[in-house]
């Protein structure tokens, strides 16, 4: 079938879009009105069990509307239900989207859409891509990334979870920690360790585990902004079948860079989590920030870091276009993401100054509290900061690896 023109495509959603019952978000071009609308600009969701379901639900009902009229998958194949069009087809659909208010967004859905579905298309068997992919990309599916571990965090090579075979399934067991969305994931990918006796990037195994089975404990943890997105999950002799397991015996590794990849990778997107500039921009309007030459230029840097984002990810999708894998500009990428959601938390903190801190009901105000507190945590999130710079420094740089002893060392024999 052949593609219709980026202006027509543009049309066609602007019309689907307003035929939707979507309540508008602001003006006709996504700009938000103050004071119009919710003022939620957090990281990560400072909501109740009950609350923060809602809003999945709704969500999902929202990509499933998407996906059945053919606007949920746009970049996919049409086998899985989509339409084999070029990403910047995708863009031109999230600018017209950002015109309305669709509910927000949610890890666990983009965690779903863009790391975990893309992976098993890659590295999956068929009966996984025609049993996952089309329930995961309409969204009546969710899956949670089952990676870090207490002791395994940027580390990610050094953790200990275990699955042993037997017969036909594997017994896994161990602990997972920091998984976003765990309690309300209906899959996990998880890694685990099945050889202890070759060095640990050699001896992991990726397995897609269903979250409601025997053995699984899940336990939020209560983090600073307040919210309990993230949990630990517990792991007692449950039973997998190999039909499960996702990619060779000892290649999990390479999963896990998969996966990590895509992370990184969507990082170079336009748009994010918390506050955007555009509600920076309507703050300073709001604040007076606008009229104070320090603070306009503070905010110049914003738009400016904003733009620099939106041709940075314009290149990234050419270079994919014509096959060029991202590969360690991700990194770079995810590093400039970051920096543009500290820019916007320094700005909204000088703008406000104690509004910032003091719930007095004011609408804009307060509520950027939880975007200053949540930032701070993708520093961490898909590759702390400095590995990001090992990366950038070894496989873009060139420059020599830091020094590692346990590169051939059994990981039983690694010091833990």
């Amino acid at each position: 079938m052949r593609s219709p023109s980026l202006e027509t495509f543009r049309e066609q959603a602007r019309a689907w879009l307003t035929e939707s019952g979507l309540p508008r978000a602001g003006t006709d071009d996504g700009v938000p009105v103050w004071g119009s609308g919710s003022d939620d600009v957090s990281v990560f969701h400072n909501l109740s069990f009950e609350a923060e379901r809602a809003l999945l639900d709704r969500l999902r009902e929202w990509q499933r509307t998407k996906y059945e009229a053919g606007y949920g998958a746009l970049t996919w194949p049409e086998e899985f239900g989509g339409r084999a069009l070029a990403p910047e087809f995708e863009d031109v659909f999230a600018a017209e989207e950002r015109a309305f208010d669709a509910g927000g967004a949610h890890e666990l859905l983009s965690v779903t859409l863009h790391l975990i579905a893309p992976t098993i298309r890659l590295l999956g068997t068929d009966e996984q891509r025609q049993r996952f992919i089309r329930s995961f990309l309409s969204g009546r599916e969710l899956a949670c990334q089952l990676f870090s571990e207490p002791g395994a965090g940027s580390d990610l090579a050094s953790l200990g979870t275990r699955a042993v075979r037997d017969g036909g399934d594997w017994v896994i067991s161990g602990q997972k920690v920091w998984t976003s969305g765990a309690q309300f994931a209906q899959w996990g990918q998880l890694i685990a360790r099945t050889d202890p006796d070759v060095p640990k990037h050699q001896g992991m195994t990726a397995f897609l585990v269903p979250m409601e089975s025997p053995g699984i404990e899940i336990r939020p943890l209560r983090q600073m902004s307040g919210g309990t997105s993230f949990n630990e999950v517990f792991l007692d002799q449950v039973r997998v079948p190999d039909s499960l397991r996702l990619g060779e015996v000892g290649h999990g590794w390479k999963v896990a860079l998969t996966t990590l990849g895509f992370e990184r990778g969507a990082s170079s997107s336009t748009t994010g989590v918390g506050g955007s500039w555009r509600q920076a921009v309507g703050l300073a309007a709001f604040t007076g920030a606008d009229r104070d030459p320090v603070l306009r230029q503070q905010l110049a840097d914003v738009v400016i870091a904003h733009k620099l984002g939106e041709i940075a990810h314009a290149r990234d999708e050419q270079a994919r276009r014509q096959g060029h894998p991202l590969g360690a500009v991700g990194s770079v990428r995810k590093m400039q993401w970051v920096r543009r959601m500290l820019g916007i938390s320094d700005f909204v903190a000088a703008a406000l100054g104690p509004r910032l801190v003091v719930d007095s009901g004011e609408w804009g105000t307060f509520a950027w509290s939880q975007h200053v507190l949540g930032v701070p945590g993708y520093r961490i999130a898909g590759g702390s900061d400095e590995i990001q710079r090992n990366i950038i420094a070894e496989r873009m740089l060139g420059l020599p690896a830091e020094p590692r002893t346990d590169r051939t060392t059994p990981w039983r024999d690694c010091r833990r």
